[in-house]
């Protein structure tokens, strides 16, 4: 098992640079870059400037008379000056080793329009999507594992039937549509304003009482964890539903049944550890999955200050430190919670032996 971790951690080095290769390559071909916003701001600036009249506007034309000028077509030196900044007078080549030996060390430097290192940018928004990633594993594993064994036991039943066609329904539902939908029903839509609309916390948070913070933050987090969870929640049960069927069927299972064992000690004591394995060893999977991949959309319906809203607000203003950065270490956590997910499937069933496989 030794040798089959050390070949995976192996393995992170040139997936790792293939990825950031990928990325990089493909920015350099996108237009709009780090210049162009700054030039276009500048630009917007000089035009609002040109519509002010009055006194009050000649009072500082002789400081921003020069600025204005240089709105209207961005002088070669300014050009240059802002290319030697962001690092963009040395070929591309040099630049991506650069930016690989910096993140080797873990330096992600910081970001072009927020004056803040990405480090302690990352470290700010983290628990925002934590809340999400985690609370959403969590219900989803809570409700799905009970209810993906009682229709694996009543499988072909009524209940069987309308409870597949209710998670049908829910995973086909895109989760920001679903958001949306929480949004309308109880944050003050069209209906009920049971739930708050945004944030995570009230404005008065930090007066609050331990319950009253415990409350207050359960109160916001309702409908974006729950956004969250309908379709993880869906794939989850009837992936424990699956399992177990291919258990039931076993012969193991008629085996206990014949010895007379009750119906609750063989689902439970012989079916449910192997059942389970594929569920309980997916768990770091999953909550990265939830943790990512509706991240960026939950929180921007309900204006969370995460990393999905900080990912997509730096590929629009074209904040490469911001965007490389958490690319690598998103990357990076993906490939551990790869090999996690194996120590997982050996934690749960030690019979596994990924050495043998590989040989």
């Amino acid at each position: 098992m030794g040798a089959y971790i050390l070949r995976r951690l192996l393995l992170i080095i040139p997936t790792l640079i293939g990825i950031m290769l990928v990325n990089f390559t493909l920015t350099q071909f996108v237009p709009g870059g780090p210049i162009e916003q700054i030039a276009a701001q500048i630009q917007g600036e000089g035009d609002a400037l040109r519509n002010i009249s009055g006194g009050g506007a000649e009072a500082g034309m002789g400081a921003s008379q020069e600025r204005y000028e240089g709105a209207r077509g961005l002088p070669p030196e300014f050009i240059a000056q802002l290319e030697q900044e962001f690092g963009f007078d040395k070929p591309p080549v040099e630049r991506f080793f650069t930016m690989l030996w910096n993140y080797v060390r873990f330096d992600f430097g910081t970001s072009w329009f927020r004056s803040i290192s990405v480090v302690d940018l990352v470290v700010e928004k983290m628990p925002v999507s934590i809340t999400l990633g985690l609370w959403s594993t969590i219900i989803a594993y809570i409700i799905s594992i009970p209810l993906g064994i009682r229709k694996a036991v009543r499988d072909g039943s009524r209940f069987d039937t309308w409870t597949s066609g209710v998670i049908i329904m829910a995973y086909a539902i895109p989760a920001f549509l679903f958001a949306v939908v929480l949004m309308v029903l109880f944050a003050g839509g069209s209906y009920w304003q049971i739930f708050p609309l945004r944030g995570l916390t009230s404005d008065n948070f930090d007066q609050l009482s331990l319950w009253g913070k415990i409350v207050d933050y359960a109160w916001h987090a309702t409908l974006p964890v729950i956004a969250a969870t309908i379709s993880s929640f869906a794939t989850l049960t009837l992936l424990t539903k699956n399992s177990f069927l291919d258990e039931i069927n076993k012969q193991y299972v008629m085996t206990a049944r014949a010895k007379g064992l009750t119906e609750a000690r063989v689902l439970y004591g012989h079916v449910f550890r192997n059942a389970m394995l594929i569920v309980i060893a997916g768990f770091p999977a999953m909550f990265l999955g939830v943790f990512f991949g509706s991240s960026i959309l939950i929180e921007t319906i309900f204006s969370l200050d995460g990393l999905g809203r900080l990912g997509f607000e730096a590929a629009v203003q074209r904040d490469y430190p911001v965007i490389f950065g958490t690319l690598y270490v998103f990357g990076l956590l993906s490939l551990v919670v790869g090999i996690l997910s194996d120590l997982m499937y050996v934690f749960v069933d030690p019979r596994i032996d990924f050495e043998k496989r590989a040989g």
